[in-house]
């Protein structure tokens, strides 16, 4: 008796979880979808920021900083989550930028975020298959010459039959449909801390 009351204790558990991702995950393409109605000049100049809930001036950024802003829209602090990780464990993070943590700009890096979403959300499987990608998933990209990229999966589909992508490739951010236009390196979903 005690086993089916736990079993139906923990199945209870997940279905909240699943209704709590499911409403996240709403919020978090609208947030998407909403960061395309700002006009950003793409700069990637080193900038000190306030910490936390630090920003680089509103109209400039890069593709992380949209992927920062989408967050910080729903209530996640990624320079502070990135941040907060990387003091416990710089090692595991990339090192050719500098050899100690800088919430100025350690979120601002896509191999970064990589390593935080790896760590500390869902790593999900990188292939051609466009039925693989759900909305409010994040996707990195190798552009070739040591170039990466980030974007987030939203809810509308383009011409292709892929979901789009919000990103900003230096033209602020858009919604597209690219998902498939550079490799793939990286396939995550983040649902917060």
């Amino acid at each position: 008796m005690l086993l089916l009351v736990a079993l139906a204790i923990c199945a209870h558990a997940q279905i909240l979880r699943n209704a709590s991702h499911v409403e996240f995950t709403h919020k978090l393409i609208a947030a998407a979808i909403e960061r395309t109605h700002h006009s950003v000049r793409y700069v990637s100049d080193y900038a000190r920021i306030s910490y936390p809930g630090g920003d680089v001036p509103e109209g400039t950024g890069v593709c992380t900083d949209e992927i920062i802003r989408i967050y910080r829209a729903v209530g996640i602090d990624l320079q502070k989550e990135v941040h907060e990780d990387m003091v416990g464990n710089f090692g595991v993070y990339p090192q050719k930028w500098h050899r100690h943590p800088d919430p100025n700009i350690d979120h601002r890096r896509v191999p970064n975020l990589m390593v935080f979403f790896s760590r500390n959300g869902t790593v999900l499987p990188v292939t051609p298959r466009s039925e693989d990608f759900s909305p409010g998933d994040i996707v990195a990209w190798d552009l070739g010459g040591g170039i990466t990229h980030i974007g987030i999966v939203v809810d509308r589909k383009g011409s292709s039959g892929s979901y789009m992508v919000v990103h900003n490739i230096g033209r602020g951010p858009h919604m597209e449909d690219v998902l498939f236009d550079w490799k793939v390196i990286g396939h995550y979903r983040y649902y917060g801390p």
